[in-house]
């Protein structure tokens, strides 16, 4: 039996959305108006059902994120929306509070975001007992992690492919809350891991001087899309719910190509959805906003995982200054540059500092102003203003291949028209008999009528005109017909990929874990009666509802600073050892550093 591949793109509103459905994304995740972990990403229902519509004619899912930790006055509301996203037709609920499945919700599929921590066999064991979907796993999971996880599950895994990375352990950072009042896990962080800090230890020696030690590279994993889904992956996802329509339309254009690559060299992979879509611009992740590249975990623990230097994108790597002039520079490069790119590099203050090109001739560049650089710095374009201009303006197509059945009789003529999912429809209109005095001009002109597809979501493949024609046919009748039936069509697909009813079990399986802290993100008493439930006792309630937030674990990382510091005992051998233990700290507060080589994770703790 073949495996459904789903390329799963991000959409911060409903023009994004259709712009990566005509990109090639086999299904969307956006937010509602609330409880979507992205507050500036919120849409209107009417928007997700007009998206949900337009996704099932391609037989694309629609996925709304209801994926933040909930207050007791939030809970009425979020059993309320997820009601209506049913009755509009969305595919799948992504939640991350447990509450949600305490509540008389309807039989709609739901998916555990990454935000439940999914890093663990036997906590995604339980989320298929008790009946979800789908389970989003960790950015941290090797490809080997994820080969165990597939092996002893049958829940539909999902892991993100692309875009930024958040250092901690996903719905385990309490930073943002900690520094000011901002929950992460309401959708509202502010960042505190893009900041500046600098390592120290405990006699205050600086080991890392001060740099941005928490800000991760951008996720890129497009040399791993094979073996991820040899893996075990059904569902590729890209993170991106507050980028722009031109990083969505680029970035699932280049993921498409990459995932039917691997779909045409195994014929175990099928595409999950229908319809082939050709932009007319050569996509290309590194000419869109990121901070570097990296791909994480995917394959075990590497160096060079952060951007120590910026939390700001460099772009592209265009090349080395060669020489400086008065009012130009030139550059060793074998790019194109045009008026109107954004170029920049990093200063002697070690800040990266911008120009914007005015005009360039070849390899001479002349900026908007004249920078303080010196021959040999090296210069990155954070702004392609061609392409930019190029993916605005994009004639992005996606088509469903039809074929057309025509028959004329005497008094009637009928279309009959297969899709490539094997949707039948026929319509006929009744006409009056006038005879033909040349049936092949009329044959013709059937095929080139029928042919017309103009803005409709079809491509005519074939047509076939039956034999013999028994009557003349009006051009109006004909494009009357051919609308009437390929409306239909649409209408008929539309219902067809309507979701079916997915309930939850009933069975009350036993939860992983025996006791839960704060961390465990319980903020409401239906979610503590879920967990006790499934004989789980919840000590203490969310980071957001303690009374006093010093000494605890405001972080937990993969990311380990005594790794990027060349002083892992695990690792490598250091040639010294700094008394413990070890700190972070930036202009306004500090913390301290816990160092778990057993599991090969780091902890970040608050301190008065």
């Amino acid at each position: 039996m073949s495996v459904e591949l789903e390329l799963l793109a991000p959409a911060k509103d409903l023009e994004c959305g259709k712009a990566a459905i005509n990109c090639g994304a086999d299904a969307i995740y956006i937010g509602s108006q609330e409880f979507g972990a992205r507050s500036a990403a919120g849409n209107s229902l009417e928007d997700i059902k007009e998206l949900t519509e337009y996704a099932h004619i391609y037989r694309a899912k629609v996925f709304v994120t209801v994926n933040t930790i909930l207050y007791d006055n939030d809970l009425e509301r979020a059993e309320a929306l997820i009601h209506e996203l049913y009755n509009i037709g969305v595919d799948a609920i992504i939640i991350q509070d447990m509450a949600l499945l305490e509540m008389n919700l309807p039989p709609i599929a739901i998916h555990a975001s990454t935000q439940t921590h999914n890093i663990d066999i036997n906590k995604i064991k339980f989320f298929e007992q008790k009946g979800l979907q789908r389970a989003v796993l960790a950015r941290e999971l090797s490809i080997e992690n994820i080969k165990e996880v597939s092996a002893n599950s049958n829940i539909e895994l999902e892991y993100f492919i692309h875009g930024a990375l958040c250092v901690s352990y996903s719905g385990q950072c309490y930073m943002s809350h900690y520094i000011g009042k901002r929950s992460a896990n309401r959708g509202e962080c502010g960042q505190p891991c893009r900041l500046r800090y600098s390592m120290t230890d405990s006699n205050n020696e600086t080991i890392i001087p001060e740099s941005h030690l928490l800000s991760l590279k951008d996720l890129n994993n497009t040399k791993n899309i094979e073996q991820l889904a040899l893996a075990g992956i059904k569902s590729f996802k890209i993170e991106g719910r507050l980028k722009d329509i031109s990083y969505v339309k680029n970035v699932t254009s280049w993921y498409r190509k990459q995932l039917d690559l691997v779909i045409s060299k195994h014929s175990g992979f099928i595409k999950a959805s229908s319809g082939i879509s050709t932009v007319d611009f050569d996509p290309d992740p590194e000419k869109s906003f990121n901070r570097g590249f990296t791909d994480y975990f995917a394959n075990r623990r590497t160096k060079h995982i952060v951007s120590p230097k910026t939390p700001k994108s460099k772009g592209e790597y265009i090349g080395k200054v060669t020489s400086i002039k008065r009012d130009h520079f030139t550059i060793d490069t074998d790019k194109s540059l045009a008026n109107g790119d954004g170029l920049c590099f990093f200063n002697k203050k070690g800040e990266l500092e911008g120009v914007k090109v005015n005009r360039s001739n070849k390899d001479k560049i002349y900026p908007n102003r004249q920078p303080q650089i010196k021959v040999g710095t090296e210069l990155y374009r954070n702004f392609n203003h061609e392409f930019d201009k190029t993916l605005k303006s994009a004639d992005t197509i996606r088509k469903i291949n039809i074929k057309f059945a025509i028959s004329v009789s005497q008094n009637s003529i009928t279309a009959t028209v297969a899709d490539e999912d094997n949707t039948l429809i026929s319509h006929s209109k009744e006409i009056s008999y006038n005879a033909v005095n040349n049936p092949e001009r009329l044959k013709t002109q059937l095929e080139t009528q029928f042919a017309k597809t103009g803005g409709t979501p079809y491509n005519v493949s074939d047509i076939i005109v039956e034999e013999p024609i028994n009557t003349f046919v009006t051009s109006s009748v004909m494009n009357q017909l051919r609308r009437e039936v390929l409306n239909s069509l649409t209408i008929r697909r539309i219902k067809n990929n309507h979701p079916e009813d997915y309930k939850l079990s009933a069975l009350t399986p036993d939860h992983p874990e025996k006791m839960l802290k704060f961390n465990g993100n319980v903020t409401n008493s239906m979610a503590e009666q879920f967990y006790n439930n499934h004989n789980t006792a919840v000590a203490e309630r969310g980071f957001e509802l303690l009374k006093k937030s010093e000494n605890r674990v405001v972080m937990t990382t993969k990311h380990c600073l005594k790794f990027m510091a060349n002083i892992c005992p695990k690792y490598q051998k250091p040639e010294r050892v700094y008394k413990e233990p070890l700190y972070i700290n930036s202009s306004k507060d500090s913390f301290r550093l816990q160092f778990n080589c057993k599991e090969c994770n780091m902890q970040i703790i608050s301190v008065k």
